[in-house]
């Protein structure tokens, strides 16, 4: 098993599900479920606060999405998931894709997990500040 990315002609899961009804009502449900805890969203990437708006999700796991019927299913845990930065999001499918070890060699929880801990090392500022 891959957790490369595969070109979006052959990705059902990129061309059908991310836009599928199921999908924007899951998204929904994580960011009105984290506005009710009260939490800053802030990105898992670089680890500074963003606006719904500015966040995209990402998934650790593909555990609950599912096809049943023709029907596009979303039934990830909350914790299957994590915002990030267009530009954050890019960058670790990057780290994955170009990593031997992430691409092949790991679950696709634990690629993700230790993609996020370096992209967060490489998006540290260099001049002490927080983000």
């Amino acid at each position: 098993m891959s957790n490369r990315r595969r070109p979006a002609l052959f990705n059902v899961y990129r061309n059908e599900f991310l836009r599928s009804p199921a999908w924007f009502a899951r998204r929904d449900r994580w960011f009105t479920h984290h506005a009710t805890l009260s939490e800053r969203l802030t990105c898992a990437g670089c680890g500074r606060t963003a606006t719904r708006a500015e966040l995209e999700l990402h998934h650790l796991d593909y555990r609950g999405v599912r096809l049943d019927d023709g029907r596009w299913r979303a039934g990830e845990a909350d914790e299957d998931l994590v915002a990030m930065h267009p530009y954050c999001h890019d960058l670790l499918h990057r780290l994955i894709d170009r990593d031997a070890l992430l691409a092949r060699g790991r679950t696709r929880r634990t690629a993700n997990h230790l993609a996020l801990q370096r992209l967060r090392l490489a998006l540290q500022p260099t001049d002490g500040s927080t983000p």
